[in-house]
């Protein structure tokens, strides 16, 4: 099927969203050194570490949103594994629900212009974070890239091409 002949629903796309963070965010986190998740680029800028607990806050955010009942919290970072392990469980919360019939209590425009695409830049941070601390991660055409909706967890595949 041609991508301009196909027609899925607002749902669908968030779905697809949640994959594409979990193929990215999984990326620029997967084999990171031990010191990577506290390391200091400067004044003002937030470690690895924070910005991926900001992103499991954001996730559960999104679900709240989406559940009619929003809530934010401020979570502090827990050990780097643990919080990786918080990132893929967010992710496959939301979409869990996003993949069930339960009603979207919050449009999903918002959802995607609000949260998720907040998520898409946080992870670009962490990218950029990897090539600062000098563990820089190999670029690819993520346009042609094997991502497929429901799949948020570390079960990724590999990059077709990396250059």
């Amino acid at each position: 099927m041609h991508e301009a002949s196909y027609v899925g629903s607002s749902r669908d796309l968030l779905r697809h969203s949640l994959a594409t963070i979990a193929y990215r965010g999984g990326k620029a986190i997967r084999n990171a050194s031990s010191d990577f998740s506290s390391f200091d680029s400067g004044e003002g800028v937030r470690p690895p570490d924070k910005i991926l607990a900001h992103i499991g806050d954001l996730m559960e955010w999104a679900l709240s949103m989406a559940m009619g009942k929003p809530t934010w919290h401020n979570s502090k970072p827990l050990e780097w594994n643990e919080e990786v392990n918080r990132f893929f469980a967010t992710l496959k919360k939301f979409d869990d629900y996003l993949a069930s019939s339960q009603p979207l209590q919050a449009s999903p425009e918002r959802l995607l212009q609000g949260p998720i695409a907040d998520v898409l830049t946080h992870v670009g941070q962490i990218a950029m974070l990897r090539r600062m601390a000098g563990e820089p991660l190999k670029g690819e055409s993520y346009y042609d890239a094997d991502i497929v909706t429901g799949r948020v967890g570390t079960d990724q595949a590999k990059p077709k091409q990396e250059f």
